[in-house]
C-alpha cells in the first residue's frame, strides 16, 4: 500500500435503470434485472432512455437548469451524486481545491438551425454566403452549431463549486479512458489529492443517433443482448442515455478525512488499433495482458458496445487469456459513449466493495462467477476507435 494509491470514494450513476450507486447495485446484483428500452420513438432504432429526473435535486436553481441542454444537466446532476456520495458536496474547501477531468462529446446540435440552413440551401446557390448569414442570425450565444464541449465542466464548477484545475477530453470511449487515466496519474504522482472525473451521454436526440448511423453502427430490428447481435441486425450498437462520475482520491487524503473507499485503481492501460485490421483481437489481448495479474482476475466488467468487430475481438481476447466472469452491462443500460469507461469502473468498484460478483446479465452467454472477486477489470473497447482497460482491487 502507498499513500498515493488511487482510491474511489464517491460514485454517481444515472442510467435507464435509475440513479445512484446503491440503486444500480441493487438492480444489477438481484439476478432479475431487465433492460428498459424504447423501440418506438426512434424506430427502427432502439434506445435506452433516461428515467424520470427531478433535476432540482442536484441543480437547485431553475436558471441554471434552463441554460443547460439535457446532456449538460445530466452530467452536472451525476457529478453532484458522486460528490454527495463522497461526503464532499457540502465542504466548500474540498470542492474549491478539487481538480476535475471531464469526458465530453460535441454536445447536442441545434437541430432547428440545421434544418433552417438545409431548407434554405435548396433554393439558393450562394451556400457560403447563406451559411454566414444563418450562423450570425440564428445561433444561440454558444457560437457553435452544437454546444461547446467544455460547457459541462463549466456548469459543474458553477453549480457544485468545484474550482480546482479543469480538463475536458473530447471524443467517444477514448475520452472516458483518457479522463480516468489522467486523473489516476495525477493522484499517483502527487499532483492532485482528489479529483472529480466522469462523463455523460444523452442519446435521445436525432443528431446523436445520426452520428452512429452514418457509420452503419446502429442495431436494427428487435432488442437483443450485446453478445447476441448479429450482422443481419445492423451495426450492433444500441445507445443509452446516462452518466457516470467518480471521486478519486489518494489513499492518504481519503484516510485523513475518514472516508471509506469502494476500491483501488491499480492500473489503467489504453491504445489504438485499426478496426479494419484482422489483428484487432491480438491488439485487445495485448492491452489486457499489460494489466497486472489479468489472467487471474475473476470479474470483467465489459463496456462492449455490441458493434460487431470490436465486440467480437474483445470476446475472443477474453476467452484466450484466462477464465473470467464477464458482464457486458450495455445489454441492460445501452452504450453511453464517453461515459462508458467511467461507468464500467464504477460497476467494478461496487462489486469489489460488496465482495460479490454480478449474476449474468445474459444467462445464455455469460458464465456464473465462481468466487467473490478480489480484483476486477473494466474495459471499454471503442465501437469505432480507441480501447482502454483498468484493473481494480479491493481497497
Amino acid at each position: 500500500m502507498s499513500a498515493n494509491d488511487v482510491v474511489i470514494t464517491g460514485i454517481g450513476l444515472v442510467s435507464c435503470l435509475g440513479e445512484g450507486a446503491d440503486t444500480h447495485w441493487s438492480v444489477l446484483s438481484s439476478g432479475s434485472a431487465k433492460p428498459v428500452y424504447d423501440a418506438e420513438r426512434f424506430a427502427p432504432y432502439t434506445i435506452h432512455p433516461l428515467p424520470q429526473m427531478d433535476w432540482s435535486q442536484q441543480i437547485p436553481k431553475r436558471g441554471d437548469q434552463r441554460q443547460m441542454e439535457t446532456w449538460q444537466r445530466l452530467g452536472t446532476y451525476t457529478a453532484g451524486l458522486a460528490l454527495a456520495d463522497a461526503g464532499i458536496k457540502d465542504d466548500e474547501a474540498l470542492c474549491a481545491s478539487m481538480d476535475m477531468v471531464v469526458a465530453a462529446g460535441g454536445g447536442e446540435r441545434d437541430v432547428a438551425v440545421d434544418e433552417i440552413i438545409l431548407d434554405a440551401s435548396r433554393s439558393r446557390n450562394d451556400h457560403e454566403l447563406l451559411l454566414n448569414e444563418k450562423l450570425t442570425t440564428e445561433l444561440r450565444p454558444t457560437l457553435f452549431l452544437a454546444q461547446l464541449s467544455n460547457l459541462l465542466a463549466g456548469n459543474i464548477s458553477i453549480v457544485h463549486k468545484v474550482t480546482g484545475s479543469s480538463r475536458t477530453f473530447m471524443g467517444e470511449e477514448g475520452a472516458g479512458v483518457s479522463a480516468i487515466e489522467t486523473a489516476a496519474a495525477r493522484i499517483r504522482s502527487g499532483q492532485s489529492t482528489h479529483v472529480l472525473v466522469g462523463g455523460a451521454f444523452q442519446t435521445e436526440h436525432p443528431d446523436m443517433l445520426l452520428g452512429y448511423e452514418l457509420g452503419g453502427y446502429l442495431h436494427r430490428k428487435r432488442w437483443k443482448s450485446v453478445w447476441q447481435r448479429g450482422a443481419n441486425d445492423g451495426g450492433g450498437v444500441i445507445t443509452g442515455s446516462g452518466g457516470a462520475f467518480l471521486v478519486l482520491e489518494s489513499r492518504e487524503h481519503a484516510e485523513a478525512r475518514g472516508h471509506k473507499a469502494y476500491a483501488r485503481i491499480d492500473a489503467v492501460a489504453s491504445g489504438r488499433a485499426r478496426r479494419k485490421d484482422n489483428h484487432l483481437a491480438s491488439a485487445v489481448a495485448g492491452l489486457l495482458r499489460s494489466l497486472p495479474d489479468f489472467a487471474a482476475t475473476e470479474l470483467v466488467i465489459s463496456g462492449a458496445s455490441g458493434a460487431h468487430a470490436p465486440t467480437g475481438a474483445e470476446r475472443q481476447a477474453l476467452r484466450e487469456n484466462g477464465s473470467h466472469a464477464v458482464r457486458a452491462f450495455s445489454t441492460l443500460t445501452g452504450h453511453m459513449k464517453e461515459a462508458q469507461f467511467p461507468f464500467a469502473i464504477a460497476l467494478a468498484a461496487l462489486a469489489l466493495s460488496n465482495e460479490a460478483a454480478y449474476p449474468p446479465f445474459d444467462a445464455e452467454n455469460e458464465a456464473a462467477a465462481r468466487v467473490a472477486p478480489a480484483k476486477a477489470v473494466a474495459t471499454a473497447i471503442g465501437y469505432n476507435r480507441f480501447e482502454g482497460a483498468a484493473v481494480l482491487a479491493r481497497a
